[in-house]
């Protein structure tokens, strides 16, 4: 049977571009798992180099519903005719195509899942679950790009939001472990590809009865010689080992990473007084989720058990997890979260330094909360905005 056009005459028109990249691809996911295709808007697909190719079939109700041949993503003039844009293609996309088409007068909705846009004044870190308070304000003030926060920014302040809303938080140290899948597709290929290297050694190599100096000595080599493993896209051997290092360095020492976790999550909150926030970010061999282990210095002593219903209560996405053993590895892991929108928290305890003092670890799909969710519930918000003025 001929799949429908889609039909939309007299609704908004939603431009998406960067569709089938890793953040597109699952936005879209998302949103045909949450029926957001369902005829409140009019769905345009662009692409940089496709242009004029057979766009894709989405789920409209039980159907799969044609959307038309792909626009071409750096046409101004086609671009100018939507009412929202929402984009995942990436930094460069945004610093050619965003001022082009301000400068000609655009007054559309710009939702943006690059940094490029994050900290300028007149845009908006989304995350709603977090900052809804801000936004709303925003978009009754006129302002028009939003754009989606740094991955472990977002999944920080998504498991550990209620504190933040409590106003108990002095400042936090946060160290990430962050998955192969936040630098890219590329990147989790290599990482498979040096896991598969390093387990190709002799099966007698992994014997009980074999010597484990042997096949240590093996793989050690492996980690360090050149050319034992394919390290073009790290830069060094992931599998077997980390790398402390993520992003462009800054001049104080931190990281680019680093340096995002302090200014955003501080843009995101909106905090009257600044929240000091900084650590380390590490690159870990998990494929999918980031994971942080968090210092927290609290501004007075709380009772552990409110500490823990304020991080539980404050949104439906986060779960408490206890602090033993079994629902540790059954609930806090990259392994138990990927795929999902849950935002486990445990490990929580005072420590030994004093009863200020609060440790906690959490996990998140980088690619849900940390990318595509807050902007798939940035184009319901503006929509719903639209409708009602």
């Amino acid at each position: 049977a001929k799949v429908p056009r889609l039909h939309g005459h007299g609704c908004p028109k939603v431009g998406f571009v960067g569709w089938r990249g890793m953040v597109g691809s699952v936005l879209m996911q998302r949103m045909e798992a949450e029926g957001d295709f369902d005829g409140r808007f009019n769905a345009h697909f662009f692409s940089t180099s496709g242009a004029g190719k057979p766009g894709p079939t989405i789920c409209k109700g039980d159907a799969r519903t044609e959307t038309g041949p792909l626009g071409d993503a750096t046409n101004v003039d086609a671009l100018m005719a939507m009412d929202v844009i929402v984009t995942c293609q990436g930094g460069d996309y945004t610093t050619e195509l965003h001022p082009k088409l301000r400068h000609l007068g655009w007054s559309g909705y710009w939702i943006d899942a690059a940094s490029t846009l994050r900290m300028t004044d007149n845009a908006v870190i989304v995350l709603d679950p977090v900052n809804k308070n801000l936004i709303d304000k925003a978009l009754a003030d006129g302002v028009k790009d939003f754009i989606g926060g740094n991955c472990t920014v977002s999944l920080m302040l998504m498991g550990l939001g209620g504190l933040f809303k409590k106003g108990w938080v002095e400042w936090i140290s946060t160290m990430t472990y962050q998955a192969a899948s936040g630098a890219g597709a590329k990147n989790m290929r290599e990482l498979v590809k040096q896991m598969r290297a390093i387990g190709n050694v002799p099966d007698k190599l992994v014997d009980d009865d074999t010597s484990i100096l042997e096949l240590d000595s093996i793989v050690s080599k492996m980690l360090v010689e050149p050319g034992k493993l394919p390290t073009a896209e790290f830069g060094t051997a992931l599998a077997g080992s980390l790398i402390p290092w993520i992003d462009k360095p800054m001049p104080n020492g931190q990281t680019k990473e680093e340096w995002k976790g302090g200014v955003e999550a501080n843009k995101i909150l909106g905090a009257g007084s600044l929240i000091p926030i900084d650590g380390q970010c590490v690159r870990i061999g998990a494929m999918r989720c980031h994971s942080q282990a968090v210092t927290i210095k609290l501004k007075h002593d709380v009772p552990l058990d409110e500490i823990a219903k304020a991080i539980a209560e404050h949104n439906e996405w986060v779960r408490f997890v206890p602090n033993n053993k079994p629902d540790t590895l059954a609930q806090l892991t990259p392994a138990a979260v990927t795929g999902s929108l849950t935002i486990p928290v445990g490990r929580l305890r005072k420590m030994t330094l004093g009863p200020e003092y609060l440790t906690a670890f959490t996990v998140g799909d980088q690619l849900l909360w940390g990318a595509a969710e807050p902007l798939r519930r940035q184009l319901i918000i503006v929509l719903e905005h639209m409708r009602r003025t």
